[in-house]
């Protein structure tokens, strides 16, 4: 009496083609969804931009904040001369 595995692995010699394997789309079709949802992204990015919005109050705080770095790249510079 021969016995038969009940889960048959694929062998070489199955003369079915490559896509036509569960596993085959187990595997690739993860990174395949992942690819196609960061190119969706990418277009929903560039089609709808976020604005950006600055105030004259947010400038004059940016550069007063900036000012010791400005000091310290300015010394810097210069060698240390004032």
């Amino acid at each position: 009496m021969s016995r038969t595995p009940a889960n048959p692995t694929p062998s070489a010699r199955d003369p079915r083609p490559w896509w036509r394997f569960k596993m085959m789309w187990l595997v690739v079709g993860g990174p395949l969804v992942v690819v196609v949802a960061s190119f969706v992204t990418l277009a929903l990015a560039l089609k709808h931009p976020d604005e950006v919005i600055q105030t004259a109050d947010r400038v004059e705080a940016d550069q007063a904040a900036q000012a010791p770095a400005m000091q310290g790249r300015n010394h810097a510079a210069t060698g240390g001369v004032k």
